[in-house]
């Protein structure tokens, strides 16, 4: 199965490829960039593996939670991808992509992700390692850090990942939670086998029926001088 995976929603920006089992990827921290990088960056894993887009058989995104503008740039990529070529697409949690990461580099079992959402809020979500992917426990939130953390954290073993962490000192206040400072932002590479889970349960949809995370409906924004 030929695969690429994309994303934009948060700082770093990443692209993935799997052609017959071989994966080809780039990662870049490179924030207000994503418009002017994720195109070549999807040419350059493209021709490093020696495949056009037609060649491909589905295509994936990280469709959040995140950044607005960095969700919506994946999207009306992934958008144009697929309408010029006709592939199913799949959409990837950002917060599993971390998730996933920390599981396959740490061989643990239990994750809590969480992205700084502003406003003095994260993306927040539980995960659990089974089967070689991981499995999401309740639902994504977005919430204030000092209630995110469930009951369940004082009787497991956890990792933390993402931003969330060093924004919020009230996520950890009791330091029940080992967090890992080198997973802290999605990667397109982790997303991979996320995708695939999706694809062999039927789960890749037209390019029509998309649906963004974005968990809640407000931005953040600065109040101007001399402004109401």
């Amino acid at each position: 199965m030929n695969l690429l995976v994309i994303d934009t929603a948060t700082e770093a920006c990443s692209v993935a490829v799997q052609v017959d089992g071989k994966i080809y990827n780039r990662f870049e921290i490179c924030p207000q960039q994503h418009s002017q990088r994720i195109l070549p960056m999807i040419d350059e894993v493209l021709h490093e593996a020696n495949i056009t887009l037609k060649e491909l058989d589905y295509l994936g995104f990280g469709r959040g939670p995140g950044s607005f503008t960095g969700v919506r740039i994946a999207t009306g990529i992934l958008q144009g991808l697929s309408l010029g070529t006709g592939l199913k697409v799949v959409g990837i949690s950002t917060l599993a992509a971390m998730a996933q990461e920390a599981c396959d580099k740490f061989k643990v079992n239990h994750v809590f992700a969480a992205i700084d959402a502003r406003m003095a809020e994260v993306y927040f979500a539980e995960y659990a390692f089974s089967e070689g992917v991981v499995r999401l426990i309740a639902e994504e939130s977005v919430l204030p850090p000092e209630v995110a953390l469930p009951e369940t954290a004082k009787n497991c073993e956890y990792l933390g990942v993402g931003t969330g962490w060093a924004a919020y000192e009230t996520l950890n206040a009791d330091n029940k939670v080992n967090v890992i400072s080198d997973v802290i932002y999605p990667n397109a590479l982790y997303m991979l086998p996320l995708a695939l889970a999706q694809i062999e349960a039927g789960l890749a949809v037209d390019v029509e029926d998309i649906q963004p995370v974005y968990l809640r409906d407000k931005v953040t924004w600065k109040k101007l001088p001399g402004r109401e």
